[in-house]
């Protein structure tokens, strides 16, 4: 069994928390570092282990880092990291809806599978699933809150040298 490694990942947008295999490939990524310490009881905190998931979101929250570059090895039924994997090809600094990614990954009539994949999606931020909106352009559910999918979408705007509009 491959061991698995934890830690707090500090940010100005909010606390997250990540976790990391011996191989230093991403599994998961709560926007929430509450109770982090018991979502995979048998991994170890280690700091270390997570320098780079820290030096990275770090990167992005000074605006120096529009993609991330890890080795992901997220756990789920194949539509849904088929929808992560869409997820990972929006363009820094835009939106898109539900329906897009749907008609995008061949399944046109299915943007409420895609919202039920995106919301189970384990390695968020590094994964954007903020990125994604309702067809009418409101902000829909997110694991850390509307406000702060709000601020990343914002975040990403102000990066990108474009007005903040939710279909950029």
């Amino acid at each position: 069994m491959s061991r698995h490694f934890w830690d707090v990942i500090e940010s100005p947008f909010s606390n997250f928390a990540a976790w990391v295999d011996e191989k230093g490939r991403l599994l998961r990524f709560n926007l929430r570092a509450t109770g982090a310490a018991k979502v995979d009881p048998l991994a170890e905190r280690n700091s270390r282990a997570l320098a780079d998931v820290r030096r990275q979101v770090a990167e992005y929250a000074k605006g120096k880092r529009r993609d991330f570059d890890f080795e992901l090895a997220a756990e789920g039924p194949d539509f849904n990291k088929l929808v992560w994997a869409a997820l990972c090809d929006i363009p820094f600094g835009t939106t898109t809806s539900y329906g897009a990614v749907a008609r995008t990954i061949g399944f046109p009539k299915a943007a409420r599978a895609v919202g039920a994949a995106n919301g189970a999606n384990p390695i968020a931020l590094i994964v954007p699933c903020h990125r994604v909106i309702g067809s009418d352009g409101s902000l829909t559910g997110y694991g850390g809150g509307l406000p702060l999918k709000r601020k990343l979408l914002e975040h990403e705007a102000r990066v990108a040298g474009i007005p903040f509009d939710l279909f950029s």
